[in-house]
């Protein structure tokens, strides 16, 4: 299992042997370093614990700063669970970059997506709406009935208005198209939750 910590760059077209063009987007990698190892014997669940990133000390905390041991001031700090029976010889204090993925990886990545805000059911679901025809005017985008006259109540689940994006979203079985591993990027196929600099877990099965 191999898994990293990166921010999210642009998109950009990359063109494999073939002469293909691939839509991909690039993840930058900072070096990361594990900070924590748990065991079954000791947590109850194997897990590598990594951090990575800079910001300044004042902005740490007296536990973390203890907690990191001198190993730096790191901004993001991300647990990695293994699987059962699944072992890793990392350490604390090894590190990792995007060195060890190569072209051809297949990967998951998570990452939070962007917020909308409070948006209506035609952005939220997709809803058609009204057709825009006679005795049609401000109703167009509307929800419409939503069924419940007889219960006289909502049922759960309904599609309605309501607050939209800032989810955390998994994309599995994403390829990773190229590794430059001397720049600190991953080149993978397709599109990546979240803004520019959104912080992503990329994980390798």
């Amino acid at each position: 299992m191999k898994f990293i910590l990166g921010t999210k760059e642009q998109m950009t077209q990359f063109f494999n042997e073939d002469g293909v063009v691939v839509p991909a987007t690039i993840i930058s990698v900072p070096q990361a370093t594990v900070t924590q190892v748990k065991s079954v014997d000791t947590d109850g669940y194997n897990a590598l614990q990594i951090a990575s990133g800079e910001r300044k000390e004042k902005n740490i905390n007296k536990a973390q700063q203890g907690h990191f041991a001198g190993k730096g001031n790191f901004r993001f700090v991300k647990e990695f669970r293994l699987q059962d029976g699944e072992t890793s010889e990392l350490q604390i204090g090894d590190t990792l970059d995007a060195s060890i993925f190569e072209a051809g990886d297949i990967v998951a990545v998570s990452g939070v997506s962007k917020g909308k805000g409070f948006q209506g059911v035609v952005k939220r679901h997709n809803f058609s709406g009204a057709p825009t025809s006679h005795g049609h005017r401000h109703d167009t985008r509307r929800p419409g009935s939503i069924g419940a006259t007889g219960p006289a109540r909502v049922f759960k689940g309904t599609r309605m208005a309501g607050r939209t994006g800032s989810d955390r979203i998994t994309v599995k079985n994403l390829e990773v198209v190229a590794v430059d591993a001397a720049s600190g990027q991953l080149l993978v196929k397709g599109a990546l939750p979240g803004r520019r600099g959104t912080l992503l877990e990329v994980v390798a099965k």
